[in-house]
C-alpha cells in the first residue's frame, strides 16, 4: 500500500487544517460511514503527535501522512490517493489496487 497526497491536498491541510512542517496526519477507519472499499466504514483523519505503529507513510511539504498497522485492513490492498476538489471545497479520496 502507498499514500499519494496531491499538491492541492497538501495546501488544503496547511491552510485550512493548520498543518505545519513536521506535523503528522493519521488516516484511520471509522465505523458507521461509507466508503467504496469497506461497507459500514469510512476513512477518517486526525492530527496526531505520537504515532504508535506506522505501517505506511509519505511526506508532502514537510507533513507526514500515515496509516498505522491496526488500520491497514481497511484499505484491503488499495493505495490511497488524497486530492482536493475545488468545486466541492473538500478533500477527495480515491482507492486504487
Amino acid at each position: 500500500m502507498k499514500i499519494v497526497v496531491s499538491e492541492a491536498a497538501a495546501s488544503w491541510f496547511k491552510e485550512d487544517f493548520g498543518m505545519d512542517k513536521d506535523d503528522k496526519i493519521k488516516f484511520y477507519s471509522q465505523i458507521y460511514g461509507t466508503s467504496p472499499i469497506q461497507e459500514n466504514y469510512a476513512l477518517a483523519f486526525a492530527k496526531e503527535s505520537q504515532p504508535i505503529d506506522i505501517a505506511v507513510q509519505t511526506e508532502k511539504n514537510g507533513v507526514t501522512f500515515y496509516v498505522e498497522e491496526t488500520h491497514l485492513w481497511f484499505f484491503d490492498g488499495h493505495d490511497l490517493y488524497v486530492d482536493y476538489d475545488s468545486n466541492e471545497d473538500e478533500l477527495s479520496f480515491d482507492y486504487k489496487k
